[in-house]
């Protein structure tokens, strides 16, 4: 049973939990943004209701080390809040020419947007600048994730491919470094595991793609005997363990390399997870469907009984070669359906305004 359920009203498309205090913030349907501050032992305390956006609410993100939070939404604008008074901070009206599906921090001073048409951009908060463009898919970015290390950030898309964009190289700018090939599905999250050598994706059928650091053209396993509904969203436990979120609301808990479904640990509900995240002390991990509720799962008793099966089989072993596969023959869809085709928005150019200049 779920120690903390925030009913929100309306359908939750994305949640984050603030850097360092008991807040979590919420995306919805309708456009609103709310903030609650949480506590165990008592009931959650609405703090903020802010109609953010005049369409859907699908990407949230606390920034600024907790003291505003960015919406981006399918009416194209990315909106600063400030956390305290629930004030607007700054509003970029046109900061993509599609509709805003995500929004992921990078460092203290960027975070990367993607849209529905498959454009990536990097915002940096110092110059009040996008300092990089990427138009890296044909299809609606699902998902982000950053490789802090090597500066690069890869993404998902529901043209079924994985892209990487370099961030270091001055000659990479506006250019992707390769994309892998082209799967016979979408693909819906993404995360970086066993200390930076495996890519792990969710995919529409359910299946886990791997994909081994530097060989990104095409995966190196997959995972078949997870899920028979679609992988919404992947949370990184540890180098080794990985959470799932399903279709069917299930959520479980799967070891890489071995590749083993450890246990189920919780269900939300019969309706599909949108978002899974951490509370900042990780005591908690959060899940959003659509059954409109956010419930907070004490992660300390969903992982009780999971600890012999998180060690590694040594019969096992990845056995994959690192190395950089650079390839900047882009491979072409031929996928044109969209999983999540919601609310639409036309095209209305793009500029800056100084987003984040009084952040």
């Amino acid at each position: 049973m779920a120690a903390v359920e925030i009913d929100l009203g309306k359908l939750p498309f994305d949640i984050d939990f603030h850097p360092s205090d008991h807040l979590v913030a919420a995306g919805l349907i309708n456009g609103d943004l709310l903030l609650y501050r949480y506590n165990a032992d008592s009931p959650a305390q609405k703090l903020l209701e802010v109609k953010a956006h005049t369409e859907s609410c699908r990407a949230v993100r606390f920034i600024n080390e907790g003291r505003a939070i960015v919406t981006g939404s399918p009416d194209c604008s990315i909106l600063a809040t400030d956390v305290e008074t629930g004030s607007e901070i700054i509003r970029l009206e046109n900061s993509h020419g599609a509709a805003v599906n995500r929004i992921v921090n990078m460092t203290e001073s960027t975070i990367a947007s993607g849209d529905d048409e498959g454009c990536i951009k990097v915002w940096d908060t110092r110059q009040c600048s996008c300092s990089h463009t990427f138009n890296a898919h044909e299809e609606y970015i699902s998902d982000i994730t950053f490789a802090a290390d090597s500066m690069k950030l890869l993404a998902t898309s529901g043209d079924g491919s994985l892209s990487v964009c370099n961030l270091r190289s001055s000659k990479s700018q506006f250019q992707i470094q390769t994309r892998s090939e082209f799967s016979e599905e979408e693909l819906l999250s993404v995360v970086i595991m066993k200390n930076g050598r495996k890519v792990i994706c969710g995919t529409q059928s359910g299946t886990l793609l791997l994909y081994s650091w530097g060989f990104f053209k095409d995966c190196s396993d997959r995972f078949v005997d997870l899920s028979p509904n679609s992988i919404d969203a992947l949370l990184k436990l540890d180098e080794d363990r990985v959470i799932t979120g399903s279709e069917n609301g299930l959520i479980s808990l799967v070891g890489i390399l071995p590749n083993k479904i450890i246990q189920p640990i919780a269900e939300h509900s019969e309706y599909p997870i949108e978002r899974l995240a951490f509370s900042h002390d990780r005591k908690y991990l959060g899940s959003a469907s659509h059954d409109n509720l956010l419930k907070f799962w004490d992660l300390n008793e969903l992982l009780q009984d999971s600890e012999d099966g998180a060690k590694n089989d040594p019969t096992a072993e990845d056995s994959d070669t690192d190395g950089m596969d650079v390839d900047d023959n882009i491979p072409k869809s031929s996928k044109g359906t969209k999983k999540k085709n919601l609310n639409k928005a036309q095209d209305p150019g793009t500029s800056m305004n100084n987003f984040f200049a009084e952040l």
